[in-house]
């Protein structure tokens, strides 16, 4: 089945609002065993509306509507469809009488503005806001369905899980797809395929996969198609297809969960052994450590971080040499290294990760643009530290080199201490 996605609102076509909705229903209808054919952003108006449903609703079944069911003046979503479907506007007292609920139960007064919000067009079907006070819609043609749900992602993605989804399966007895993923950091897709071409070449014919690269990390999606009957059997298979790829790129792969990320892998790591870590850090600013504690419980492991930019700090704070920082500079191979000999010494972690770099946009040279990043990680009795050349761009230079460095300090634990 296909579908595609429509999204509401000038706040989003003027940058004002990120669309998260879209990415949100793709995510979720992909694993039900719909199709995004493509997805759209238009305007609170009501040309824009009849347009982008027109465009929207070409050769698809399922048309998401996010956005404009407000009681503003731009929530022109519900009188724009009713026109669009040649319906009109109706009062209806059960959804009236639930808003006044809503309110009353939170000490708030029921505001004349929001009896709009029981005007509906009387086609539609209404599909239930638990969150909020905007019911959804649900319009249908010989061709195509149309589902109107509010653009306030809590109460988007609640109506969508509760209540739109289940009666998509259940009306269309949608086919299950079941899915294996592999986690790989440190490899990029090209170099994957290179390593696993000829196994993909020989996948059955309903297997997929799917390259998904994201920061510093790229996500392998293995799906299939399975039926009550073959399941078990689809899922061994497609188990064995996935260990088979494991054992090409085993190096990359931090997880077979698609939601764990590398700061959750180390800190298991590190729990497991029962071992903690600091971080050295200057171009990245405590980045590094920001992704360890975004982990519940990082406090077991991790013990804290120096951030220090200027020569003076990773002199005094880290104990870096005065005569390394001025013949061959904070970006070297030997200014981690004392770095993470400083930062060890001062924090008595069993493990450390120190990064020096030019993140940019400015501060390269020619044996040094920006871009080149040291990084070094590993204990007292052991380091090691590697030079990247990456990109121009400061943001991208940061994240990247946090997670390379999570991936290097990942490694060296488990070829050290396996």
């Amino acid at each position: 089945m296909k579908a595609s996605i429509l999204t509401i609102g000038d706040e989003i076509l003027n940058g004002t609002t990120i669309d998260t909705n879209s990415a949100y229903i793709a995510k979720a209808c992909i694993a039900k065993g719909i199709s995004i054919e493509g997805t759209y952003s238009i305007s609170d108006s009501f040309e824009g509306i009849y347009k982008g449903l027109t465009i929207a609703s070409t050769g698809v079944q399922i048309v998401f509507i996010t956005g404009g069911l407000g009681p503003t003046k731009d929530d022109i979503t519900k009188q724009a469809m009713a026109d669009y479907f040649e319906d009109e506007m109706i009062f209806n007292p059960d959804v009236f009488e639930k808003i006044e609920k809503y309110f009353e139960k939170r000490g708030k007064k029921q505001v004349e503005l929001n009896r709009k919000l029981a005007m509906i067009p009387s086609k539609a079907s209404l599909i239930d806001n638990e969150r909020g006070t905007a019911m959804g819609m649900w319009f249908n043609t010989p061709s195509c369905q149309f589902i109107s749900m509010p653009g306030v992602p809590h109460e988007m993605r609640h109506m969508l899980d509760m209540f739109v989804l289940p009666r998509l399966i259940e009306k269309h007895k949608l086919p299950k797809i079941i899915y294996k993923y592999l986690m790989t950091s440190g490899i990029g897709e090209s170099s994957i395929y290179e390593k696993i071409e000829d196994l993909e070449a020989n996948f059955p014919h309903d297997v997929h996969l799917a390259y998904l690269p994201n920061l510093g990390n790229v996500k392998l999606r293995l799906s299939t198609i399975v039926n009550d009957e073959n399941e078990t059997t689809a899922a061994k298979e497609l188990e064995n297809i996935r260990e088979q790829i494991n054992m090409r790129i085993a190096k990359h792969v931090f997880s077979y969960d698609p939601d764990e990320t590398l700061g959750e892998v180390v800190g298991q790591i590190l729990t497991d052994r029962n071992k903690t870590i600091s971080t050295a850090e200057s171009c990245t600013g405590g980045y590094i450590s920001h992704l360890l504690t975004s982990v519940p419980g990082s406090s077991a492991y991790f013990e804290g971080a120096i951030v220090a930019y200027s020569y003076d700090f990773k002199e005094n704070l880290l104990q870096v040499k005065h005569e390394t920082l001025n013949t061959v500079g904070a970006v070297s191979e030997e200014t981690v290294l004392e770095m993470l000999t400083g930062l060890l010494d001062r924090t008595g972690t069993d493990y450390g990760i120190a990064v020096s770099g030019i993140a940019g946009p400015g501060g390269g040279t020619p044996d040094k643009p920006v871009g080149t990043v040291w990084i070094a990680v590993g204990s007292k009795d052991k380091m090691t530290a590697r030079c990247f050349q990456l990109t121009t761009q400061r943001d991208y230079n940061i994240k990247i080199s946090a997670h390379i460095a999570l991936n290097m300090l990942r490694n060296f634990i488990l070829d050290n201490e396996s």
